[in-house]
């Protein structure tokens, strides 16, 4: 991923979705391009044409706090595009290269066990914790219930990797292009916050390679914190259930998301997981417990 063409793309992929109409200007009757102009995003950031053009062409390399929030501003970037510019603007400066060597590899990780025995005690729904490629790195029972397609695969268990080269997920997720946009905003988010983590690059490449659903997503530069919401899913063991989430960062594992997934008190849903969790903790039978001719 070089970085001038990250900044190339996302710059003109975020001045392409501005309207004139929605920054104030007049709309004209010979417009050539989608979006803002160069010039209108230089005028709007009160900065030259010139300036802003070679900023557009990935050259963030020293530019000041100021300068960005001004570009920030003329085209409207939401928090998660705000902090995507900055990472950009940090790469670009060679911020994270005193720190972090080009495409280092990622150290493994295993949950403390205090984590695990938080994890555990969380019953009333699935609990999990992720990391910024969207690899599942721990989880309470009822999530490895939950997700049990992705835990009984062969690799470790990732939701991109599941979302995009997985066809059971078109039927887990009823909603599945919503996911998916999901699934590579947080992967693009992630690709801003470290360049230089050599397993997203793998990751991206291969499901570039694999899935042209997910190469038009990665293409649109969109980026997004993912905090809070509802989801809907169905699930093979007991159907259709709507879920609320809340992801929380772990200040203990920079980088790391806790997520707990609940359902509304007294819903439909809330008894499904019910029913999963009893599923869950019911153990296999095994060959002694069974009675004959079974």
């Amino acid at each position: 991923m070089d970085n001038r063409a990250e900044v190339r793309e996302f710059l003109t992929s975020r001045r392409a979705k501005i309207s004139p109409e929605r920054a104030g200007l007049p709309t004209g009757s010979r417009r050539r391009v989608p979006g803002l102009r160069r010039s209108e995003v230089a005028a709007l950031a009160d900065m030259s044409v010139e300036y802003y053009a070679k900023l557009e062409r990935g050259n963030l390399a020293g530019v000041s706090p100021s300068v960005l929030e001004a570009v920030a501003r003329a085209l409207r970037l939401d928090d998660a595009e705000r902090a995507y510019l900055l990472h950009l603007a940090q790469a670009a400066d060679g911020t994270d290269a005193l720190t972090r060597p080009r495409r280092r590899a990622t150290r493994q990780w295993a949950p403390r066990s205090s984590l695990q025995w938080t994890l555990d005690a969380i019953t009333a729904g699935p609990a999990f914790v992720r990391n910024g490629r969207l690899d599942l790195l721990a989880a309470n029972p009822l999530a490895r219930a939950f997700y049990a397609d992705l835990f009984a695969g062969p690799q470790p268990p990732n939701l991109a990797r599941y979302n995009f080269l997985d066809p059971a997920s078109r039927r887990f997720y009823p909603d599945w292009d919503y996911f998916a946009d999901i699934s590579v905003a947080i992967l693009r988010t992630e690709a801003g916050r470290d360049p230089y983590d050599k397993d997203l690059h793998d990751l991206v490449g291969e499901l570039s390679t694999r899935s042209e659903e997910f190469r038009t997503r990665w293409g649109a530069h969109n980026v997004r914190h993912h905090g809070t919401g509802t989801k809907r899913f169905h699930h093979p063991a007991v159907g259709e259930v709507t879920l609320a989430y809340e992801g929380l960062d772990m200040a203990a594992e920079p980088g790391l998301t806790l997520t707990i997934y609940t359902a509304e008190p007294g819903s439909p849903s809330e008894e499904s997981l019910r029913l999963l969790a009893s599923w869950a903790a019911t153990p296999e039978p095994t060959e002694d417990s069974r009675t004959p001719g079974e």
